[in-house]
């Protein structure tokens, strides 16, 4: 790997987990009022294990992003990277609205618009570098696990 390649890949991953951690600053107050007061579903994993999992799927999108930048320009390329970033906007302002406004319904819907930009993602990297798109699966299982358990706080917690 090149000099520039790696710069590459580290601008990427860093911008991604930036998001990420911006997200997570800006929900703490209401993901820990979250955590005391609202009944959650079976499965329902402890509160540590969001940071780890989410710091290795930013890391995930970040190189397959990165991957797919470095690609020879295309009409492919440009859309996979433009639903990139539709995707990551969606994503930074879930837990805004599910921690902090706690509108568990809404959110809900917002994080099925965020899983059909993923999928289409997904199949927009696998045209320009299948790799980056195999790097996105743990991402778009993460999110389905997310919508069952979206789906029932917001059943819960009516």
């Amino acid at each position: 790997m090149n000099s520039k390649q790696w710069k590459t890949y580290v601008i990427w991953i860093v911008v991604t987990e930036v998001v990420g951690i911006l997200a997570g600053i800006l929900s703490s107050g209401g993901a820990r009022i979250y955590g005391e007061t609202i009944a959650k579903p079976p499965l329902s994993p402890p509160a540590i294990l969001f940071p780890i999992v989410w710091s290795v799927l930013y890391a995930l999108m970040g190189i397959g992003a990165a991957r797919i930048y470095m690609t020879e320009e295309s009409r492919d390329r440009s859309s996979g990277l433009n639903l990139y970033i539709v995707q990551l906007i969606l994503n930074f302002f879930w837990p805004l609205i599910f921690f902090n406004a706690q509108a568990f319904g809404f959110a809900f819907f917002w994080l099925v618009l965020l899983w059909i930009f993923v999928f289409m993602m997904n199949l927009t990297f696998r045209k320009v570098d299948p790799l980056a798109a195999k790097l996105q699966i743990p991402y778009l299982i993460w999110l389905s696990f997310a919508l069952y358990l979206n789906l029932g706080v917001w059943i819960l917690n009516k």
